[in-house]
């Protein structure tokens, strides 16, 4: 989350590099719904105690009886009265006390800024919208155009205040990361990165970045009195992009973006030192988004197209495809096919998911209602196409970044589940949350698989409390073993295993409804280490325990797309024996998408779906053959 000094910092980036690019609007500032913001609770710290016993309960289904002993016997002395839990403890209290947030600055440090492995797959989601039926490029254009007007209709709304606040549970939700998607970029450096937000200060970009066959344009969305541009014109502009863009023979100089951070920290110094080079960048960095006019992809059977184009979304098919259509530090990215591919993929320091699928779900309706009609002939500008000198040295970093992408494409296995026996609004008829009965579907498909538990994260939104981004809800619990156990078990009766997937979910339930509320492990825990360490004190053995690595040793890396849109979402894994998976219930399907990499012999996306799928399906028939 950016702080008070780095807005400051990035409103004098904006009045300095305003020259650079498109027009700039000037406004009054006025902070958005400033009475809301100000209104909410600030993110807790746990009790200590508390959290300390709750990791040991989630440590139960994941470690031998042993190991669990000695956790207990570490956790007893760190607990001990005046010791260093205590004071750790005492000094997160201080911190919540001074700052806004007491976890906000050290998570986007350490989940995403801190991070030097590549954005796409590793960090950065892709979602897939539902298959569009054109086939060219004025089809390609046509929905590019009043997608691009979907999303202006969207910051309208923030620029005039009037987006609705969100609430959970009859309390508000924290609205600041709807403000940190538009106008913002993460800027590769050489240790680590920052992220820069251009519409935090007294100006706002005018226009938005379009590539196409590896080439930038800026394209001037906005008129001088600020209203944005009309379908019709937008379609004309993008038109000349497309004819201006038709020589294929650049360097895709995009691609460099998708390199390992610190890789591209050094090839990014290189490549701004010549002045065109860092216009350009500067001019790609402040537009409000980006939006790819991709290259049709190779035909697939109706069967493997949404995997195909997840992957599609999450790297771009590798540099012989679209890798290179690319700038993956941008906030967000809007993708549109020439074969009727679309969706779009988002640099993940900046917003989680709900800003943006709320988002996308308006753009969504807007384009539902949208016609294009015809509209004056106003000349406009040409849109200016950004310049790059490329030397011998940045050609050769091109090449490297070609190679390191061409890998990452082949190492990712994605495979895309669509689940079309029931969805949400069948599950409510049982009166089950429809989240823990697939989450606990997950346990069971995965114990299948392999005979053991393991440890699972699925995302949590604290946006309860001010600047809140996430929690971890650990869906494997001693109740979830206990019902998997039981599943399988010919000896054990229909009715005890419901017994115990309603206790299973009653467990998942009860966790969530701990994390949204601040009072789960992970974010405490996290906070204590990083305490220690700002103490410069040494670190507590109970985070260089064994079980201490077991527990943050995610192979079920897990996300609830809520959308009402028809769409998947899609994240690589979060470790490399792990698998990424995201499911959006529908109101009568599950839509699903299992990531893994290809280089672990022991994951297999397709394998996952399948038992994922055999889960569902065994757990509908003991809902159905249970008398009540």
């Amino acid at each position: 989350m950016i702080n008070v000094l780095a807005r400051a910092a990035s409103r004098a980036a904006v009045a300095v590099n305003s020259r650079l690019a498109s027009p700039v609007i000037v406004l009054q500032i006025r902070d958005y719904s400033l009475a809301h913001q100000d209104g909410l609770p600030k993110l807790p710290v746990p009790p200590l105690r508390q959290t300390c016993e709750r990791y040991l309960a989630a440590l139960e289904p994941l470690v031998s009886e042993e190991e669990l002993d000695h956790t207990r016997t570490l956790m007893a002395e760190f607990l001990q009265s005046g010791g260093v839990g205590e004071r750790l403890q005492k000094g997160l209290e201080r911190r919540a006390r001074k700052t806004e947030n007491w976890l906000s600055d050290w998570w986007m440090q350490l989940a995403y800024l801190d991070s030097r492995m590549p954005i796409p797959v590793y960090t950065s989601p892709g979602v897939v919208l539902p298959q569009m039926h054109f086939q060219d490029r004025q089809g390609q254009m046509r929905f590019a155009a009043k997608l691009i007007a979907g999303v202006l209709d969207f910051k309208r709304m923030l620029d005039r205040e009037t987006l609705p606040i969100e609430y959970l549970g009859g309390k508000p939700l924290c609205m600041d990361q709807y403000y940190q998607v538009l106008s913002s970029c993460r800027i590769p450096g050489p240790k680590k990165d920052t992220v820069v937000n251009h519409a935090n200060g007294i100006t706002y970009p005018t226009h938005i970045t379009v590539v196409h066959n590896f080439q930038y344009f800026v394209l001037d969305v906005l008129n001088s009195d600020g209203t944005p541009l009309t379908v019709d014109q937008i379609y004309m502009q993008l038109e000349k992009i497309w004819n201006s863009s038709l020589q294929s023979n650049k360097e895709p100089i995009g691609i460099l973006t998708s390199n390992h951070r610190n890789t591209w920290g050094k090839a990014y110094n290189n490549l701004i030192k010549d002045k065109t080079n860092k216009e350009s960048v500067r001019a790609i960095q402040k537009s409000i988004f980006l939006v790819c006019l991709d290259a049709p992809m190779p035909r697939v059977s109706d069967e493997i197209y949404y995997s195909k184009v997840a992957a599609q979304m999450l790297h771009g098919g590798g540099s012989r495809w679209n890798s290179g259509n690319r700038w993956f530090d941008k906030t967000l990215q809007f993708i549109v096919g020439e074969d009727g591919s679309c969706g779009l993929t988002y640099e993940h320091a900046s917003a989680e998911g709900p800003p943006i699928v709320f988002l996308m779900d308006h753009v969504v309706e807007y384009m539902k209602k949208t016609e294009m009609v015809r509209t004056p002939m106003i000349p406009l500008p040409m849109p200016q196409k950004l310049r790059f000198n490329i030397t011998p040295e940045i050609k050769k970093d091109i090449e490297k970044a070609k190679q390191n992408m061409n890998i990452m494409v082949h190492d990712l296995d994605v495979r895309v589940l669509n689940f079309s026996h029931y969805g949400r609004k069948y599950l409510k008829t049982f009166k089950t949350s429809p989240d823990a009965f697939i989450q606990m579907a997950l346990q069971l498909a995965y114990y299948r698989m392999y005979q053991e538990c393991c440890s699972t994260y699925e995302s949590a939104s604290l946006r309860m409390f001010k600047l809140g981004r996430t929690e971890t809800i650990r869906s494997t619990s001693t109740d979830a073993l206990k019902f998997i156990q039981c599943m399988d078990d010919s000896s054990k009766q229909n009715t005890e295993k419901l017994v115990q997937l309603e206790k299973a979910i009653k467990s998942h339930r009860d966790y969530t409804h701990m994390a949204i509320h601040g009072q789960a492990i992970d974010r405490h825990l996290l906070g204590l280490k990083m305490q220690s360490i700002e103490d410069l004190t040494s670190l507590p053995e109970i985070f260089m325990d064994t079980s201490f690595a077991v527990a943050m040793h995610f192979n079920l890396f897990t996300s609830q797309v809520g959308s009402k849109t028809d769409c998947y979402m899609c994240i690589g894994p979060m470790v490399p024996d792990g698998y990424g998976v995201c499911y959006n219930p529908m109101d009568d399907h599950i839509n699903v998408a299992v990531t893994a990499f290809n280089s672990c012999e022991d994951t297999n996306a397709t394998k996952l779906a399948c038992f994922l799928e055999d889960a569902l399906l065994d757990m509908k028939a003991l809902l159905e053959q249970t008398p009540k």
